[in-house]
């Protein structure tokens, strides 16, 4: 996993050139210096990227069970150390409790630590030892002299300057100098705790990889314990062609408990299940400028990062086996909710009857019961999409909810995270969580997966083609006992034109598209109803030729109705007075339905 590290002294790339974090300014600003000129830059986090890029990683649903537990069992190992990295007697306590050498658990440590994956912890295949010096004694004398007097020297020489120093001193030696990339590749094998320490001294070091003292399992910094769970939204929403009532919205909600702040949510028109879960960790692990930009809300929203635990209830949807191997994978504790105590979930739960309070305003409000409804007509009323429900629901969490003051912590939720993550003159900051830069993979992880043999047609999902020459290699392969070998297909439920396929020895993902490129994307849900349709109609054979007829049936009879819509609001407009336009507060949010304007001012009382 690529992951952008926000620590001072960490390198990275801006514009393609090695820099490295000088100063940070706040949760999503750095200051960086250029390593060859030492020009240095402002930027946000979303302007930079690793400086070392990890491209090769396991799925891990197609690692064995044996593997599996591997590495599990090497992170449990290693886990305390995680927490107090310093503290050299409890790792020859870990070294000697599991007759494993302290050199083993440091060199676990450090491939946790550079990907973030307990996958990594699986081990490599023996063959060459990659990290053994092959060069001349007296040249690996010269370059570790070198490494410690000019790089690892308080002076913060670069690595240009590194080199040339390795040169002069071989050539003063009569001997010839190793090739740059040579020396490049054993600063790069430094730990990064000895290169922040030595480069920038004792302090800095301390502040990065000293643990944050606290209690576990007690929310006592920024996402160290996270609440998830489920509601049905009060709100009939309307389907994308027609405009029509289509169906309630379930909305699954992440919040922080030190701070109150939400993390992230998902909705869709399924049920809850281990998809819902697992988008709403993606999107709550992630950060979201990009998904800001792809809905078109222009706000901040600076809540990210990989949590330490997260507590649901035992419904049967937290249970599924790809939910807890990529909780696992990332190091989260999945804590269920012991039997018959819901005041262990209070704090989610009273969130989510908060946010049903402001959506009780809306336009195609349910009510929570037939009594508040009483003669309102919720589908006549329904005007809201399930994408203009996402912007109304992501502008109320950041502009409204996060700068509220809650009254459980008397502070605005987004302040209290950011305090916890920074620090103040009370307040010790836990630091500015790594970033994912790999977000796909991320993505993937919590996607459901299919296994399926691939055949010369490729592969059919849900009555669908899916081809692409990638796949070419893999056509009818056996294994050694002949059997057809299955492979892992993920699916993303909003667009199922494309299925991501896991190739197993590149250690990648390859999107393998629609075998017939003409047929239209399509969400899960636009899929059911059209499979719904046709076996009502008794369709004989339900196949893909059917299901896209039909859906091309669909989008004509949208186009005609778009049209006869704007033909009547133009005969509106002729016969209707313009009356003078309301000017509106900067935070009222304006929800256009389809007859007329409604201005809705919500957020009175939010706890």
């Amino acid at each position: 996993m690529d992951r952008l590290l926000i620590n001072i002294g960490e390198k990275v790339i801006f514009k393609e050139k090695e820099c490295i974090i000088i100063k940070i300014i706040d949760i999503n600003t750095v200051s960086i210096e250029e390593i060859f000129t030492n020009i240095i830059h402002t930027v946000t986090n979303n302007s930079i990227s690793p400086f070392n890029s990890i491209r090769n990683y396991h799925d891990i649903q197609n690692l064995s069970e044996d593997k599996w537990q591997k590495a599990l069992k090497r992170f449990e190992i290693i886990k305390p150390i995680l927490l107090e990295r310093r503290n050299v007697d409890l790792v020859k306590n870990v070294a000697s409790q599991n007759h494993i050498s302290i050199a083993t658990l440091y060199r676990w440590v450090k491939e946790y630590t550079e990907s973030g994956l307990v996958s990594s912890l699986v081990g490599k295949n023996k063959g060459v030892n990659v990290g053994k010096s092959k060069l001349p004694k007296i040249l690996d004398n010269i370059i570790n002299d070198k490494l410690h007097s000019v790089y690892l020297s308080n002076s913060r020489h670069s690595i240009i300057k590194t080199i040339r120093e390795i040169e002069m001193a071989c050539k003063d030696m009569g001997i010839k100098a190793p090739h740059s990339n040579t020396i490049r590749n054993r600063i790069k094998n430094i730990s990064e705790e000895e290169r922040i320490r030595k480069r920038y001294g004792n302090k800095a070091a301390r502040e990065i990889f000293e643990p944050i003292k606290g209690n576990f399992p007690g929310a006592n910094y920024p996402l160290s314990v996270v609440q998830i769970d489920h509601t049905p939204v009060d709100i009939i929403l309307v389907d994308n062609h027609f405009r029509q009532p289509y169906h309630r919205p379930y909305l699954t909600l992440a919040i922080d408990i030190y701070s109150r702040a939400i993390l992230g949510f998902y909705l869709s028109f399924d049920p809850p299940s281990s998809l819902s879960v697992g988008m709403c960790i993606c999107h709550s692990i992630l950060p979201k400028e990009n998904w800001l930009e792809s809905i078109d809300v222009n706000t901040d929203w600076d809540c990210w990062g990989i949590m330490d635990s997260i507590h649901v209830d035992n419904a049967k949807e937290f249970h599924g086996n790809m939910l807890r191997k990529a909780t696992q994978e990332y190091g989260i504790d999945l804590n269920f909710r012991p039997i018959a105590t819901p005041h262990f979930g209070g704090h989610i739960e009273r969130t989510l009857g908060t946010f049903s309070k402001e959506i009780h305003d809306l336009p195609g409000t349910t009510f929570s019961s037939i009594k508040d409804r009483d003669n309102y007509d919720s589908k006549k009323n329904a005007s809201f999409t399930l994408e203009e429900f996402e912007r109304w629901l992501t502008i109320y969490i950041t502009k409204i909810y996060h700068k509220r003051i809650h009254s459980s912590i008397n502070e605005t939720p987004i302040n209290k995270f950011k305090k916890g993550i920074l620090g103040d003159n009370t307040t010790i900051g836990k630091g500015i969580p790594p970033r994912i830069f790999n977000e796909r993979k991320v993505r993937l992880d919590f996607m459901p997966f299919v296994e399926r043999t691939i055949q010369e047609y490729g592969i059919v999902l849900n009555h669908i083609y899916y081809y692409d020459d990638v796949l070419r290699s893999y056509i009818n392969s056996k294994d050694e006992k002949g059997n057809k070998i299955k492979y892992i297909f993920r699916t993303d439920p909003r667009d199922i034109s494309i299925v991501y396929f896991f190739d197993p020895f590149l250690k990648e993902y390859f999107e393998i598209p629609y075998k017939n490129t003409s047929f239209p994307p399509m969400s899960i849900w636009e899929h059911r109803d059209i499979i719904r349709k046709l076996k009502k109609n008794n369709i004989g054979i339900i196949n893909e030729d059917a299901i896209f007829s039909a859906y091309r049936e669909l989008e004509e009879i949208e186009r005609t109705a778009v049209s006869l819509t704007k033909k009547e609001k133009r005969k509106d407009r002729r016969e209707i007075i313009p009356q003078t336009e309301k000017v509106l507060s900067p935070n009222k949010i304006i929800v256009d339905s389809i007859k007329n304007e409604i201005i809705i001012e919500p957020f009175e009382d939010i706890e």
